[in-house]
């Protein structure tokens, strides 16, 4: 749906789906990271120019830039949030070099009226520097979770937001021993603490409030997944003991359940589905959850506010077809609204329901006609083993279902991530250029219980790979796809899944292309171990991420992995990669590269200027335009 002044734009330049350029489907979707101040007076995102982060800030009933904030480089930026409607919370992260490079987070604060960027904090801290617990709704202050060293446990402080700096900072609450992260209440109270010990188990400290004592609640071992899961704090507030809990159920879904906090005791259950688990609830501020998030096919959402629940129909009737989420809302019930669907970008709205208005502020594709496109459609899969994988295909636009030429795309984790029937912008270019693209929900993935995702234990370059190659059996098995002309495309897992599916099954594939994928796993695994963090919870990370990965701790990693196995390509293969990738790291593309020439192998490769997660569209631009030449030099579409 393009917005004011952008619809002939658009409908001239897609006549057909080829005619919408590359460069349409490149760069972060911006506007479904935007955010409301404290009254909806005022909204912000993040977008991104050249090779800045840049924080845009609108006024919300006449849609006007109000400012714009350079946050520096995408890599540095972390997230952001409002203190009231004059100041924006923006946490930023650096590396700490000569501590294997741990991570580090800092905390700015921007002012609307003086028009500048703050720091916020002590000059000498820990590594933690943006541990907010609470904010002041009229945005004077913060309580903040700091400690004075990477030595010290942390102390909690208020910080004014006037500029102040650390001379006006007030401590109230001193550091405990074996306390290693604090909680506050919706009134700003500290009620809870916890410590996580060197022995593997989780301490819980807690009071009912300011004028009581901590007491130990709990100890609970960090192996017991359902009780540490109940102890993820999702609100606390003030006069009551009780909280929510997203835990496992029997079956390994999510659920909602209460919890007492004096006690640890799970109460009743809150919310549940007989197939689907719980992804998100939509809290708010000192009332408890609004709604919850599961996916089926897609995301959808249950309200457990009947006044949420009447305004998000009245939103649906107002925008048919598309898939409607409030993506924010404040106390009055201002809300920012994206409209979506599997063909389509979105377009983000702004909801005043005192007013009864319904603002279109931009599309987040504008130079994309949706009409271009084809919807998603989701399909049961069995695989070999008599598992039953679902699976979302989308097609090119005026072309017969028939033999066509196909792209099968593994999505990245691999474990508990999933696809969906929601817009993609590498599955609808793809489909623009005339393939049938396949996105598989192999074994491992999530959304399906944890029986589902524990198949695909051990099972990287194995029974995972064997699901992709039962899709691809099962599109040619419907006379959709010519069985001699697919390829395999995707990236970080999915980039590995390419690269190997050409050495594992040649007969299968015609070609692959790979970005950030890995490529030698026990030098990952190396990696890995440094980048989950030398603490206890990245101790805890990788012992879990570690056998997942191996399955037999006797396997030899070198049988699935691609850059010792290289020597035996005999398809196509373009592998590319980011300079700043901090997840797969450069040398695991530059290792690559190395031993295929050595072996008499040649790749058609690409070394762009971004990270794992490409922010800059012209970078991004330049990948899809590789990609793009490589698939139809190797595996041509039909002509129109």
């Amino acid at each position: 749906m393009p917005a004011e002044g952008q619809e002939d734009v658009s409908r001239q330049l897609a006549r057909t789906p080829r005619d919408i350029p590359v460069s349409a489907f490149a760069g972060r979707s911006n506007l479904g990271v935007a955010r409301l101040s404290e009254s909806g007076a005022r909204f912000a995102f993040v977008t991104w120019q050249d090779d800045k982060t840049i924080l845009s800030v609108h006024d919300a009933s006449t849609r006007q830039q109000l400012a714009t904030v350079d946050l520096g480089s995408g890599n540095e930026f972390g997230w952001f949030r409002w203190a009231g409607d004059n100041r924006i919370l923006i946490s930023v992260n650096t590396y700490a070099a000569g501590l294997f490079f741990l991570p580090v987070t800092r905390l700015m604060a921007y002012d609307m009226e003086a028009h500048e960027i703050r720091y916020i904090g002590f000059d000498r801290q820990g590594l933690s520097g943006d541990d907010i617990l609470h904010v002041d709704p009229a945005g004077e202050h913060i309580l903040l979770s700091v400690s004075r060293s990477v030595y010290r446990n942390p102390e909690v402080w208020r910080f004014p937001l006037d500029g102040s700096g650390e001379d006006g900072a007030e401590r109230v609450h001193k550091s405990q021993k074996d306390v290693d992260a604090w909680w506050a209440d919706d009134q700003g109270t500290v009620r809870l603490g916890m410590n996580f010990t060197s022995g593997g188990s989780v301490k819980v400290y807690y009071r009912p409030d300011a004028a009581s004592d901590f007491t130990k609640v709990t100890k609970v071992k960090l192996a017991d997944e359902t009780a540490i899961d109940a102890w993820d704090v999702m609100g606390i507030y003030a006069g009551t003991d009780t909280g929510y809990a997203m835990v496992d159920g029997p079956d390994g879904r999510g659920v909602l359940k209460e919890i007492d906090y004096s006690t640890g005791t799970l109460g009743e259950t809150v919310w549940e589905n007989p197939r689907w688990g719980l992804e998100k609830v939509l809290m708010r501020r000192g009332e408890g959850p609004l709604g919850v998030i599961y996916t089926d096919d897609g995301p959808q959402i249950d309200w457990l506010d009947p006044a949420m629940k009447a305004y998000h129909d009245a939103l649906s009737k107002a925008l048919p077809g598309s898939r409607v989420e409030i993506i924010d809302i404040t106390p009055s019930n201002r809300m920012l609204v994206m409209q979506s669907g599997s063909n389509d970008p979105g377009a983000l709205y702004i909801f005043t329901p005192g007013e009864g208005r319904l603002d279109l502020f931009a599309n987040l594709r504008p130079e994309i006609d949706e009409r271009q496109l084809l919807p998603m459609t989701a399909h049961d899969v069995r695989a070999r083993d008599g598992t039953v994988l679902r699976a979302f295909l989308a097609l090119p636009k005026g072309r017969e279902a028939r033999n066509l030429p196909a792209i099968v795309m593994p999505h990245g984790g691999p474990f508990g991530i999933r696809d969906s029937a929601i817009y993609d912008d590498w599955t609808q270019l793809f489909a623009s250029r005339g393939y049938a693209v396949l996105r598989p929900n192999f074994r491992g993935s999530g959304g399906y219980g944890e029986a589902f995702e524990r198949l695909g234990d051990g099972q990287i370059g194995r029974a995972m790979q064997d699901d992709l190659d039962d899709t691809l059996d099962w599109a040619v098995a419907q006379g959709i796809v010519d069985p001699a002309k697919a390829c395999i495309v995707g990236a970080s897992y999915g980039g590995y899944a390419a690269m190997w599916g050409l050495i594992r099954n040649p007969d299968r594939w015609r070609c692959g292309a790979s970005f950030a994928g890995v490529a030698d796993w026990e030098d990952m695994l190396k990696y890995d171990r440094n980048y989950f963090g030398r603490g206890s919870k990245g101790r805890r990370a990788f012992r879990k991420w570690e056998p997942r990965v191996t399955g037999d701790v006797d396997f030899d990693l070198s049988t699935i992995s691609v850059t010792d196995r290289i020597g035996e390509l005999r398809r196509p293969l373009f592998v590319a990669q980011g300079k700043t990738d901090r997840v797969v790291p450069q040398s695991q593309f530059d290792d690559l590269l190395e031993t295929a020439e050595k072996s008499g192998i040649t790749l058609e490769s690409l070394l762009i200027a971004d990270g794992h997660s490409i922010s800059d569209p012209e970078e991004e631009t330049r990948l899809l335009e590789a990609m793009i030449a490589f698939l139809e030099k190797h595996n041509p579409p039909d002509p129109d």
